[in-house]
C-alpha cells in the first residue's frame, strides 16, 4: 500500500525470513534447471517432482500441488516433498490439506518452521491455547524466528486473558534494534487490546517520529489517541502521515482523519488476540510479497509472501489490508483470476472501494475480457459521477488497445471534471494528446502536450513525445531536439525516451551521434524490437552493413508489429535506400507507459 504500512522492519526480515522457515528451493530444482524446464507430461515420481517445482517457481500453485502430490504417492515420507506440497496448499488457503500435510512433516522433520506456524495457527483458532504456544516456542536462534515467536505467544497469552504474561514475554526479548519499531507496535496493539491505554499510549509514543507516520501505524496510533479521548493527538499523527504521503494521503487515513473531525470516536484497529495474531503475519507477508520478484529464477519471497497473507486471512477472513495485499501478490504473479477473486473478498463500502473496481477493470484487461472491463468501468463511472479514475482508467485501457479515439473520448469527459487542472493533472492532457497525434489530429495534439507541459514542466513522458512529434513533422527541430535531451537527463534509464533521442538524430540526419545513443537504448531496452530495428537503420548509415542486418535479425525474433516486420524483410534482402526511412514508431512509446501498473488503481490517491 501506499506508504509502505507494514514496512517496519526492513530488508533485513525479507531477506532472512526464508531461511529462517527452512523454505530455500531444493538444490536438485534449482533455478534455471534446464530438465526441470524441460517436464511437460510426467511419468515418474522424479518428474512429478519436476514438473511441481517448474509450476511453483511459475507461482501455478494447483499445478504444483497436484504434481507434489503424485509424487508424494511413490516417497510418502519425503520432507522435502511434503513441505513443498505444504507450501501450495497453503499459498491458496487449502486449510485441511495443509494442516494434513503439516502433521506429517513434523513427523520426519520435528523442527520445520512453516509446519509448526500452521498447525499453531490451527490450534489458536480452535482455541487450544497451551498446543498453540508450543508450536510457536521452538524458534531456533535466528532473531526474525525469534520475533514472530515471541509477538505469536504474547497474542496466544493475552488470548488467555493473561496480559501480564503476553506483556512480559514481549519485554523480555532481547532483540536487535531493528526489531524494535515492530515489537513497540504489537506491544502498543496489545495493551489497548486488553484496556491498558496508558501502557499503549507509552509503546506508541516510544516508536520513532519518522516511523509514526507509516500508514499502518499511524492507523492504529490515530485510532487509539481519538478512541481514547483525544482526538487533536490523533489529528495530529494523522497530518504527518499526510505530509509523509506528500499529498492528499492514503483514503483510509482520510476517512479516519474526516470521521475524527466529525467528533466521532472510531474504534480500535485491532479489537481481539486473533486479529492481534493476523496483523502479525499480515506485516511479515505484506513486506516479503512487496520484494521485487527476481528476472529469472525461483520467486520464494513471494510465494512466501503469499503464504503468511494466507495465514494472516485464517485468522480474520475479511482483513481489508491483508486482502489488498494479497490481490497485489497475484497480480505480481500474473494471476489476475485470482487477483480479482481476492478483491471480491473485500468487504464493500470502504475508501477503497473504487480503486478496488478499477483494479479488477484492469485485471479483467490482463485476461482480455475487455468489454467486461469497460462495462465495469462506465457503471462505475455513472455510479461516481464526479470521480475521474474510472473515466482515466477506461482511457488507459482503450489506449493500450490502440483505440485512441474513444480513448480521447473518455479522457476528455475526464477533463471536464477538472473545475481547475492543477500540476497532478499534467497526465490527463498527456494521454489525450497522444491519443489525437495517433488519430493525426495535430493541432488538439499539440495543445494538449504544451497544457501538460504547462501544468507540470518537467515531465519526461511529455517532453519527450511532445519533442520528437515536431522532430517527426519538421517543426521546432532545435527546440524539440533541446525537449528529448531534458527527458533524457531526466529519465537516463528509460531505454524508450533514449531511443527517441537517437531516433530524433537519425531524423536530422546526424548518424554517428544516432548509432550512440540507439546503442545505449539497446542495452537498456534488449527485448524491444523497434529499439533493436533503428539501431539497425542507423548502423546501415554509417556504413555498418553487416552490424545493421544482425540487429535487424535480432529485431525480427523479438515479434514486431507485422506491418514493421514486412519492412524489416525488406531492409535484409535490399538495405536502406538513399533517401532517409521515415519510421517514427512511438507506438511501444505509448503502450509502455499506458499498460496498467500493479496494484496501481488501489494505491494512488485520487486525482481530483
Amino acid at each position: 500500500m501506499s506508504g509502505r504500512p507494514c514496512a517496519l522492519l526492513g530488508t533485513a526480515l525479507a531477506l532472512g525470513l526464508a531461511a529462517v522457515l527452512n523454505v530455500a528451493a531444493p538444490a536438485a530444482a534449482a533455478a534455471g534447471d534446464p530438465a526441470a524446464e524441460a517436464v511437460v507430461q510426467p511419468s515418474s515420481q522424479l518428474g512429478s517432482y519436476l514438473a511441481g517445482r517448474l509450476a511453483a517457481k511459475r507461482l501455478d500453485a494447483p499445478s504444483a500441488a497436484a504434481f507434489y502430490g503424485k509424487a508424494l504417492q511413490a516417497d510418502p515420507d519425503s520432507a522435502m516433498l511434503i513441505d513443498s506440497a505444504l507450501q501450495m496448499e497453503a499459498s491458496q488457503g487449502n486449510w485441511s490439506r495443509a494442516e494434513a500435510l503439516a502433521k506429517e512433516l513434523i513427523k520426519v522433520e520435528p523442527n520445520n518452521r512453516v509446519a509448526h506456524v500452521l498447525l499453531g495457527i490451527s490450534a489458536f483458532n480452535a482455541g487450544r491455547f497451551a498446543e498453540a504456544e508450543e508450536d510457536f516456542k521452538g524458534s531456533g536462534t535466528h532473531p526474525i524466528g525469534e520475533l514472530t515467536n515471541i509477538l505469536a505467544r504474547a497474542w496466544i497469552l493475552q488470548a488467555q486473558g493473561k496480559t501480564d504474561e503476553a506483556l512480559a514475554v514481549i519485554d523480555a526479548a532481547k532483540l536487535p534494534d531493528w526489531a524494535n519499531t515492530f515489537v513497540r507496535y504489537h506491544r502498543a496493539l496489545l495493551a489497548d487490546v486488553a484496556g491498558r491505554t496508558s501502557e499503549a499510549r507509552t509503546s506508541y509514543s516510544r516508536i520513532s517520529k519518522n516511523d509514526q507516520r507509516i500508514l499502518r501505524v499511524a492507523l492504529a496510533y490515530a485510532r487509539h489517541a481519538a478512541n481514547s479521548g483525544d482526538p487533536k493527538l490523533a489529528q495530529t499523527i494523522l497530518n504527518a502521515n499526510f505530509e509523509r504521503a506528500k499529498g492528499e494521503g492514503h483514503p483510509y487515513a482520510r476517512a479516519l482523519f474526516a470521521e475524527i473531525e466529525a467528533g466521532k470516536r472510531p474504534q480500535l484497529l485491532i479489537t481481539s488476540p486473533s486479529e492481534g495474531l493476523a496483523e502479525l503475519f499480515y506485516g511479515l507477508g505484506e513486506l516479503l510479497a512487496s520484494e521485487p520478484a527476481p528476472a529469472a529464477g525461483d520467486p520464494v519471497t513471494l510465494r512466501l509472501g503469499i503464504v503468511f497473507l494466507q495465514f494472516a486471512l485464517n485468522l480474520s477472513p475479511n482483513a481489508t489490508f491483508p486482502l489488498l495485499a494479497l490481490a497485489g501478490a497475484e497480480e505480481s504473479a500474473k494471476h489476475f483470476g485470482s487477483a480479482i477473486d481476492a478483491y471480491n473478498r473485500i468487504p464493500r463500502g470502504g475508501p477503497l472501494e473504487v480503486s478496488i473496481d478499477i483494479s479488477k477493470a484492469f485485471n479483467l484487461n490482463q485476461l482480455e475480457r475487455v468489454d467486461e472491463a469497460q462495462s465495469l468501468l462506465e457503471e462505475l463511472a455513472r455510479q461516481h459521477s464526479r470521480d475521474v479514475r474510472p473515466l482515466e482508467a477506461l482511457g488507459n485501457i482503450m489506449r493500450a488497445h490502440k483505440r485512441f479515439a474513444e480513448a480521447a473520448e473518455y479522457y476528455t469527459r475526464a477533463i471536464a471534471l477538472l473545475s481547475q487542472p492543477e500540476a497532478k493533472h499534467w497526465t490527463f492532457f498527456y494521454e489525450r494528446g497522444t491519443c489525437y497525434e495517433r488519430l493525426k489530429k495535430l493541432p488538439e495534439s499539440e495543445a494538449d502536450l504544451q497544457r501538460s507541459l504547462k501544468l507540470s514542466g518537467d515531465q519526461p513522458l511529455t517532453l519527450n513525445y511532445l519533442g520528437y512529434t515536431w522532430i517527426d513533422h519538421n517543426r521546432y527541430l532545435k527546440k524539440g531536439l533541446q525537449m528529448i535531451e531534458k527527458a533524457v537527463r531526466l529519465k537516463p534509464d528509460d531505454g524508450y525516451i533514449v531511443d527517441s533521442l537517437g531516433w530524433a538524430h537519425y531524423r536530422l540526419g546526424n548518424f554517428n551521434d544516432a548509432v550512440k545513443y540507439l546503442e545505449q537504448a539497446v542495452v537498456l531496452k534488449p527485448e524491444d524490437a523497434t529499439l533493436n530495428d533503428h539501431l539497425g537503420d542507423a548502423y546501415w548509415r554509417v556504413g555498418r552493413e553487416r552490424e545493421a542486418r544482425f540487429q535487424w535479425d535480432q529485431a525480427l525474433k523479438l515479434n514486431p508489429e507485422p506491418e514493421d516486420a514486412e519492412k524489416i524483410k525488406q531492409k535484409l534482402q535490399k538495405g536502406l535506400s538513399g533517401a532517409q526511412s521515415r519510421q517514427a514508431r512511438r507506438g511501444r512509446e505509448v503502450r509502455s507507459e499506458a499498460a496498467p501498473k500493479r496494484r496501481s488503481a488501489v494505491n494512488a490517491p485520487s486525482a481530483q
